[in-house]
């Protein structure tokens, strides 16, 4: 494995359209190397099969239909150790998932929840979507709607989990539970507030180029 340099590009692995737990082991493997040096800082970015995930704060994990029911639509539940509520992935949204060590990009963990934030907002505007945070409410928002979901989990410096943003999902996924724990908040997508359905593999590559910007290390 080579050694780690300064300020050598980040990372980015495309994993394609992929299943939730696999992805989550191929995150644990990768926050180990990055802990002992073993690789550089990386970022995933994915698309899930239909996956509905609960976060940390029980309190948060609601459902509005039943979840046997749930998974005879072949949808898995999965129980995580991210924080925020529950939420869901599935084809049309897109996913990313950095694997950083905080310490070395000088990042607390309120900056860096509010760094994937602006990363989010950065790559809506270029689709032409304007959006805004909201304190205490970790995510992006089009007015009273939500767009971008954010959770993550810091262990010993290292992230791992991290952000999703509705691009053309599916949105009827939501239905099936309380999204973020939060009652009475709609879902929406780029599709939804463009009347546009925007390739996947074009706004990748725009988000791998607001990552690279966003996440150098500089020492």
């Amino acid at each position: 494995m080579p050694a780690i340099t300064k300020n050598i590009p980040l990372q980015i692995i495309d994993c394609g359209l992929a299943d939730y737990k696999e992805i989550l082991g191929l995150q644990l493997k990768l926050q180990e190397q990055r802990r002992s040096g073993q690789i550089r800082d990386t970022v995933l970015i994915v698309e899930h099969l239909p996956v509905i995930t609960l976060g940390a704060r029980k309190p948060a994990n609601r459902f509005t239909a039943n979840e046997a029911m749930i998974k005879t639509k072949n949808i898995d539940i999965i129980q995580t150790r991210r924080g925020g509520g529950i939420t869901a992935h599935n084809p049309g949204q897109l996913v990313f998932y950095p694997i950083l060590n905080l310490f070395k990009l000088h990042l607390g963990i309120t900056e860096y929840i509010g760094r994937l934030e602006q990363i989010g907002r950065t790559l809506l505007a270029q689709t032409g979507v304007k959006s805004e945070s909201r304190k205490g409410y970790p995510g992006l928002w089009v007015g009273e709607k939500k767009i971008a979901s954010i959770g993550v989990r810091v262990s010993k410096g290292i992230t791992c989990h991290g952000m999703a943003i509705n691009i053309n999902n599916d949105l009827s996924i939501f239905d099936l539970f309380v999204p973020c724990g939060l009652s009475g908040v709609k879902i929406t997508s780029v599709s939804n507030e463009t009347s546009t359905e925007y390739p996947i593999a074009s706004v990748k590559q725009k988000l791998s180029q607001i990552l690279k910007e966003y996440f150098i290390e500089n020492e």
